[in-house]
């Protein structure tokens, strides 16, 4: 890994319309930046705009309003045909390992897609760059004559990792994809993911939304709420001082190995996500925190550095610590 920025997202905004002239804020003024070779695990409660924000980099949806930059080109400046080509170097892996394949299609054929649609090989030459690829995922060549049913969860996820290894990527948004899988299986797909970067030098946006499984391949991890992002920092940095108090209770939601420990009940985080539709004014979590003041609830925090690389956004924090804007 190195300190060269592959992917630069900077005011990232996305709002899908309603009836009665509404928008529903899923992701609203997003900026960080990927480095070459890192992971950056991207987590929240379901509805953040987690997913919103790994879709828009990858223009499967189309940004409000921001800037995207890959390797130094804005994506969202591209035509048809050079997003086409850069979509070669960006890849994603989905969440759910049985929606995500085709139910009619052979193994072969779905990891072999990627070369088709953009020409590259022959049939032969196809046909052992798939045999490759499911070696290197853990899978059996042979397989390639199967169907998905015919595969546990597990074996679907590696299938879909071997597809969106098929061009050679650089860059992989991995959207939840060991959250539909049984947690020993979790293991074996992250470590296989951790195994294929150090080999293939690949660079990884890893979406959750749990802290646990993020903490073993992350190298960064930031942290969003109701569209915004409230805290970035190292991953060790993140799990050892947590700043923000979203990101602290999240961290106390992490199942503890033990059936006889005990959890204080004032430790738990209240009350429902606020509406993206209509978010409260001021900062977005101030309903929900325990510790909000009365300037919480009439104006936005930004996103400040308090350590070096520790980005968060709390008044309580820029009261210790005055920095720059991220």
């Amino acid at each position: 890994m190195n300190n060269q920025p592959l992917v630069e997202i900077k005011d990232l905004k996305k709002y899908f319309p309603v009836p009665h002239k509404q928008v529903v804020r899923a992701v609203d003024g997003v900026s960080f930046t990927i480095n070459r070779g890192e992971t950056l695990g991207l987590v929240g409660e379901s509805g953040c705009g987690k997913t919103t924000v790994g879709r828009c980099i990858l223009r499967l949806i189309e940004p409000t309003f921001g800037e995207i930059r890959f390797d130094g080109r804005d994506l969202l400046k591209l035509g048809r045909g050079e997003m086409r080509l850069a979509r070669r170097r960006m890849q994603i892996i989905f969440q759910d390992p049985y929606s995500s394949l085709n139910p009619r299609m052979k193994v072969g054929s779905i990891v072999s897609e990627p070369l088709e649609i953009h020409r590259v090989g022959d049939r032969r030459e196809r046909k052992d760059r798939v045999a490759e690829l499911l070696r290197v995922v853990g899978l059996d060549p042979d397989y390639a004559n199967r169907y998905p049913h015919q595969f546990s969860g597990g074996q679907r996820q590696r299938i879909g990792i071997a597809r969106a290894l098929a061009l050679n990527p650089d860059f992989i948004v991995a959207d939840e994809p060991v959250s539909a899988l049984d947690v020993s299986v979790q293991a074996q797909v992250v470590n296989l993911m951790q195994d294929l970067q150090e080999r293939f030098g690949l660079t990884y946006l890893f979406i959750s939304h749990g802290l646990a499984v993020v903490k073993h391949i992350s190298t960064r991890v930031g942290v969003m709420y109701l569209g915004k992002l409230v805290e970035l920092a190292p991953a060790q940095e993140i799990y050892s001082n947590p700043l923000h108090p979203y990101t602290q209770a999240l961290l106390r939601a992490i199942p503890i190995p033990d059936p006889d420990a005990k959890r204080r009940a004032a430790q738990r985080l209240g009350g429902d996500v606020p509406n993206p539709i209509a978010p409260p004014a001021g900062c977005r979590f101030h309903t929900r925190c325990p510790h909000a003041i009365d300037k919480c609830g009439a104006e936005e925090p930004e996103l400040v550095e308090v350590s070096p690389g520790h980005f968060v956004s709390c008044f309580l924090q820029e009261q210790v610590v005055q920095s720059p804007r991220l």
